[in-house]
């Protein structure tokens, strides 16, 4: 895996990963997009699957994280810029996207303003839109949980002084969840410690965008939807993909029993044969 720094026309700078900087040579080519507070090195647990099935995968530090310049205004479809740019800069033309938690609403950002470069989406336990008709946003989120967000939707100030504060709570994953994080997905302390080590700003600036009209409507998403959730997640409570699965015209949804926020990446090798079968590879 190389990794190198896009610099942009605004002035700012993307931190870049990409598995095959010789050329995807006609392979499918998936953006991945990372949770938070994540860096955005793709996963190396689904290494093989993506060899397998002769996937190249593409990545980004979101602006905040890691290598990549802050952005503290922007919305979740801010990402379809910068994809974009990345997309440009290596000579792709089409691809698909795959987004854990919070990467979820980034992956359906590319969908609905890039349908013409898109060809697939998986978003795994990832949250609908917040204020979403009908659905109850918070319900079945650990109160630490629903505290970080609540904050987050009354603003910058409250959430930086939220953030000043805040613990990590070990119960806002279930058994299988750190099951999960002491086996095959342990790969998240790789992620996870860089991208706080300047600070929570990237966080926060999640957080923010999350909590804030998102800049689209997932309606748009056109290309091929996967939804994938473990219904004992305590984190984004999987009613929010049931939700976001009723309202893609091109959605499937796959509920995972006994599954977390972490564990149902269990499935994610799985996630990524439906993603080749309906892209077109």
């Amino acid at each position: 895996m190389t990794e190198t720094d896009l610099e942009l026309s605004d002035g700012r700078r993307l931190h870049v990963y990409d598995t095959d900087a010789e050329g995807s040579d006609g392979r499918l080519v998936v953006f991945w997009h990372h949770g938070t507070p994540n860096i955005g090195a793709p996963p190396e647990p689904l290494f093989p699957a993506a060899a397998r099935l002769g996937i190249r995968w593409v990545s980004y530090d979101r602006p905040g994280y890691g290598g990549s310049t802050r952005r503290p205004d922007r919305n979740v479809a801010s990402v379809a810029a910068d994809v974009s740019s990345i997309a440009d800069a290596l000579g792709i033309d089409r691809f698909a996207v795959m987004g854990h938690s919070g990467g979820g609403p980034h992956a359906l950002a590319c969908g609905a303003l890039l349908p013409e470069r898109v060809l697939g989406v998986v978003s795994v336990a990832g949250p609908a839109p917040f204020g979403a008709e009908g659905l109850d946003w918070f319900a079945g989120m650990t109160d630490s949980g629903a505290a970080s967000l609540r904050a987050a939707a009354l603003g910058r100030a409250a959430k930086e002084n939220y953030e000043a504060g805040a613990e990590y709570d070990p119960e806002m994953f279930t058994p299988a969840d750190h099951a999960a994080l002491c086996d095959e997905w342990s790969w998240f302390g790789d992620v996870v410690a860089p991208a706080v080590e300047a600070g929570p700003g990237g966080l926060i600036d999640d957080d923010l965008a999350y909590a804030a009209p998102w800049g689209f409507d997932p309606g748009q998403v056109s290309a091929p939807v996967l939804f994938l959730h473990g219904t004992q997640d305590r984190v984004v409570p999987s009613s929010h993909s049931q939700w976001l699965a009723s309202r893609c015209p091109a959605a499937e949804l796959r509920l995972r029993p006994g599954d977390g926020h972490i564990s149902v990446l269990n499935a994610g090798a799985a996630a990524m044969d439906w993603l080749a079968d309906h892209s077109g590879y």
